[in-house]
């Protein structure tokens, strides 16, 4: 594991805000030289500490205009249960995030559609055809006054 210092702390977080921010510009707001400044961002990303960088896109100009959470329980806890449900999740292009997690369900799914129709659409015809999956209980988000995911 890499010794992340203040410094470096303080790269990530104008990094995390703005990843096309120039290395002229990102040493001088850090106080280092272009030089060092270069050197510490590239080591940071062979440490595997920046896995990358993405663009963060409008979810209404790309025609997204319901993103909902769901909660999904499986009717089986094995291992093959879980990669099959895994399996068939990640070839549903309208789930974004998937996280196995802990409590009475087992995972936690983040998915973006149209609208409701084509929301339902997702629900009859994709996760209701999983064989594994018990439970889904859904949660449209209303608004969003806080999301720091880039």
């Amino acid at each position: 594991m890499t010794k992340i210092d203040e410094k470096d702390k303080q790269i990530l977080r104008i990094l995390v805000r703005d990843g096309r921010i120039s290395n002229l510009d990102l040493a001088a707001t850090v106080a280092l030289s272009p030089s060092a400044c270069l050197r510490r961002v590239q080591a940071l990303e062979a440490a595997g500490v920046i896995s990358g960088y993405r663009a963060v896109t409008d979810p209404v100009k790309l025609g997204i205009g319901f993103t909902a959470y769901l909660t999904v329980g499986l009717n089986e806890h094995s291992k093959a249960a879980q990669e099959a449900f895994e399996a068939a999740i990640a070839r549903a292009p309208e789930v974004r995030e998937c996280h196995n997690i802990t409590g009475n369900v087992e995972y936690l799914l983040r998915v973006e559609a149209a609208d409701l129709v084509a929301y339902k659409r997702f629900h009859t015809d994709v996760l209701g055809d999983i064989p594994q999956v018990a439970t889904i209980t859904t949660h449209v988000v209303m608004a969003s006054p806080k999301d720091e995911r880039a």
